[in-house]
């Protein structure tokens, strides 16, 4: 399923910033940047638990925002892309 991870850390504070950079790494590990905070993931069930509790284990509930989007594989679902960045089609053929 895909997942859209949005976060929003508060980095007024060194520990901020270090949480930013933590929060991003976790991202990175799962799913691709396709804006500053915004991550896609192609993760199943069990992937998707195991990313929202190590999210969880970084942001600080009385200072940042985490939204976590599901969104089923439904039939005809379309994303439009303007600009300089184009995404990685997981489900296309993977030429190396």
């Amino acid at each position: 399923m895909l997942t859209l991870v949005c976060y929003d850390v508060n980095t007024e504070t060194a520990a901020g910033r270090r949480r930013l950079r933590r929060v991003a790494r976790v991202c990175e590990s799962t799913g691709q940047r396709v804006q500053k905070s915004v991550f896609e993931c192609q993760v199943n069930q069990a992937e998707f638990e195991e990313l929202e509790r190590r999210l969880l284990d970084e942001i600080d509930l009385q200072l940042d925002v985490l939204r976590l989007y599901r969104l089923p594989a439904t039939r005809g679902m379309v994303v439009k892309e303007y600009g300089q960045f184009k995404a990685t089609d997981f489900e296309g053929p993977l030429v190396i």
